[in-house]
């Protein structure tokens, strides 16, 4: 395996540690910032916000630059942010830092996928890029989890000075492990014109819908997910941690069954695999008190939830001839609905419904998502 790509999965599992840990972390950040549920939410909300506009403004910013060096400058940004968040002494600043850290999101792993690409042989090209994404993966499994048991031991704080760290070991892994040659100039702002005219189809746009919905909805529960496990099923903080390996083994299952099944008829994977996330979440929210239907049901979410993502990458960019401006526009759809999802969560929670209510609002999300899903399956036949 080439040196580049363990140092380009290094800095998506900095990355994906970023985007996610703060959710296992929420309820200790928000008590140590003294600031409600909802606000502190927007430390996953702002996050979102800021992937999904930056993924295509950055890659469209740097579409003429060599990618190496660029690559190399978003995991600067990534740890600055994160430097940001360790220190920050309020909410106003742990909220800059979320942001600063998010910017580079989007493009890394856009910029990212085709690096990889160029260092194997072309037969090998979505291997290549499957093992950069294993850092993200990771992640969610370990990481995430690992994050949270070292917040809750000694403090939020540590977790971000850890995942700086990371991010620190990941910029000068990619300096010196990725090859120049794999990260020349991506191209000229004519390309990039040609990118926006591929973008203008409507199956593209019904896609991108279906994808911010479905991911809207899972991470709208998974943003309150440490609330509803402490507070309404009656598990310890310190029992986070293990459920959310729970969690991450369900994405890993589902990302691996998905693709698979994908390929073998797609279209109908992905409203299967929307319809059964839209049920995970409604009976999740009716059973969410008892400890063994939640460790379950929090499984289920993670397979369901993650079974839809090849299927929605590999249709959106097919629909757009291939271009690389789709994968970052799949980015910013998935963040956009991240997003949506936790602020509907800290709607429902600030409303007075109960720390289950993010799972019922995002089995309603996601029942949007089967509804614009069924309509782009019908528009394609």
């Amino acid at each position: 395996m080439p040196a580049g790509l363990v140092a380009l999965a290094l800095g998506g599992f900095g990355i994906g540690l970023t985007e996610f840990v703060i959710a296992g972390l929420l309820p200790q950040v928000g008590r140590s910032l003294d600031v409600s549920e909802a606000a502190a939410g927007w430390l996953i909300s702002g996050y979102a916000l800021t992937v999904a506009v930056g993924a295509i403004a950055l890659t469209a910013a740097t579409a003429g630059l060599p990618r190496k060096p660029v690559l190399t400058g978003l995991v600067v940004l990534f740890v600055l942010g994160n430097l940001l968040s360790a220190l920050a002494p309020n909410y106003p600043v742990m909220l800059l830092g979320r942001i600063v850290a998010a910017l580079c999101h989007g493009s890394f792993f856009g910029i990212g996928s085709l690096v990889a690409r160029r260092l194997v042989p072309p037969e090998r090209a979505s291997r290549a890029v499957a093992v950069m994404f294993a850092g993200l993966t990771v992640a969610n499994v370990l990481g995430v989890p690992f994050g949270a048991l070292v917040g809750e031991r000694w403090g939020w704080r540590v977790t971000f000075w850890a995942i700086t760290g990371i991010g620190a070991v990941a910029a000068i892994a990619i300096a010196v492990l990725v090859p120049g040659w794999a990260g020349k100039a991506a191209g000229s702002g004519g390309a990039l014109t040609g990118q926006l005219r591929a973008m203008r189809s409507r199956q593209v746009w019904l896609t991108l819908t279906a994808t911010a919905l479905g991911y809207g909805g899972m991470f709208g529960a998974f943003s309150y997910l440490a609330y509803t496990f402490t507070e309404v099923t009656g598990f310890s903080t310190t029992d986070v941690a293990w459920l959310l390996v729970v969690y991450g083994s369900g994405l890993v299952l589902g990302n691996l069954a998905g693709g698979r099944a994908a390929d073998h008829n797609r279209d109908l994977t992905l409203i299967i695999s929307l319809a059964a996330l839209g049920a995970t979440l409604a009976v999740f929210g009716l059973l969410a008190s008892s400890p063994t239907a939640a460790v379950i049901l929090v499984f289920l979410t993670g397979v369901f939830g993650f079974a839809q993502v090849p299927g929605m990458i590999t249709r959106v960019t097919d629909h757009a001839q291939g271009v690389p401006l789709a994968a970052s526009a799949n980015v910013s759809a998935s963040n956009v609905g991240n997003a949506l999802g936790a602020w509907l969560g800290g709607l429902a929670i600030s409303a007075g419904f109960g720390y289950a209510a993010p799972l019922y609002a995002g089995a309603g999300i996601v029942l949007a998502g089967v509804g614009v899903m069924g309509v782009a399956v019908g528009g394609a036949r």
